[in-house]
């Protein structure tokens, strides 16, 4: 089989992740994978593993780049995939178009996964144009189904992401250069607990929710620190100063570190006691929570997205009622005090993600188109 995705760029990110990976694998299984992106610091691992990068600008919110359409049909034409998997909405509406004008007897199948709760518009329709439409947790399925009504249950496959549980495991630990390294630049964690808000820095990620539950945790006497680990992008400096200004005025600035992007974000989640998950609104997924649970860490989390049917799953005593944050104190101050731990992931696997794509994929090809 000849699979091609297509995303905007391969740098860091879910959408990204996902892709390399589904790209491995198929690449492992004697597929030819071809990747459709404008680039980044991904494309030599991708191509490590087999698969081919194809550079190409469709990563633009411009009507210019409706001139990659042509270019896209003629790629599709000499390549002939059996799958077109697109992952993004610009890149969707080009690959779509450029399908959209193909043979119907001769094109690929069209896949699409949706990856996110989109503005429901036009403009993100596009992600439930697929022949099969893979919905990345049973919310985005509601989603999909109560928003766009022209996408037939039928089409709709959910297909969670999945980790590989050998990269991580609860005997996980950092190495001893690394702890080192940690201990000499955060002294002030020795002897205390760890809480640690892995997201960047954007107002629905709920940082103001866990400055807040450090400063209550702290009036009530637990000896903790808190950790923020995610990038801010330059439109969100306000909103970090915003944060840098709460911590201070609830008296908890010295109890909280602000670590920026951390490539080691496994080794960082290693060396906290909870991990936890506060998003505004629910996540499409949550790849994160789910990682930290694969080290056997605790994880308190709003009960609704991918993080709520994560911890439904895995670790239901880490839910908490979604902007609850008197019950989000009390199951924090609980789990400090009696911690309890995961024990696995569940069906939450690359494999059975992997097993699952293909599957569609088959069932696809097995249809006249």
């Amino acid at each position: 089989m000849k699979v091609i995705q297509i995303l905007p760029e391969l740098n860091a990110g879910g959408v990204e992740l996902c892709t390399l990976e589904l790209s491995n694998l198929l690449a492992g299984r004697g597929h030819e994978s071809i990747v459709i992106s404008n680039g980044g610091r991904l494309v030599a691992e991708l191509e490590s593993s087999g698969a081919r990068h194809v550079a190409m600008p469709v990563h633009r919110k411009s009507l210019a780049s409706l001139l990659q359409v042509a270019p896209l049909r003629r790629l599709l034409t000499r390549e002939k995939p059996d799958i077109l998997h697109i992952h993004s909405r610009v890149p969707g509406w080009l690959a779509w178009l450029a399908w959209r004008g193909m043979d119907a007897a001769t094109r690929p199948r069209l896949v699409s996964t949706v990856h996110g709760f989109y503005s429901v518009n036009r403009y993100s329709a596009v992600m439930t144009r697929g022949e099969r439409v893979i919905a990345v947790s049973h919310s985005i399925r509601r989603y999909i189904l109560e928003n766009y009504r022209a996408c037939t249950p039928e089409r709709i496959r959910t297909i969670h992401h999945g980790i590989e549980p050998g990269e991580y495991g609860a005997d996980f630990q950092p190495s001893y250069r690394w702890l080192e390294q940690w201990n000499a630049k955060y002294p002030e964690l020795a002897g205390k607990q760890v809480l640690l808000l892995p997201g960047r820095i954007t107002r629905w990620k709920g940082h103001e929710d866990f400055i807040r539950l450090i400063a209550a945790l702290k009036k009530n006497g637990l000896n903790i620190h808190g950790l923020v680990a995610g990038d801010t992008h330059p439109k969100k400096r306000a909103f970090a100063a915003e944060l840098h200004a709460l911590a201070e005025q609830l008296g908890v600035a010295a109890d909280l570190a602000f670590l920026g992007h951390r490539a080691d974000i496994r080794e960082v989640m290693a060396v906290s006691d909870i991990v936890l998950s506060l998003s505004r609104d629910p996540e499409a997924f949550g790849r994160v929570t789910l990682e930290a649970m694969a080290l056997g860490k605790p994880v308190v989390g709003y009960d609704h997205g991918g993080v709520g049917e994560q911890l439904d799953e895995i670790f239901p005593c880490g839910k908490v009622p979604p902007k609850d944050f008197n019950a989000l104190t009390a199951r924090v101050t609980e789990m400090l005090h009696h911690p309890t731990f995961p024990t696995s992931v569940g069906s939450f696997t690359r494999r059975h993600m992997f097993d699952a794509t293909l599957a569609t994929y088959h069932e696809l090809l097995r249809e006249k188109p």
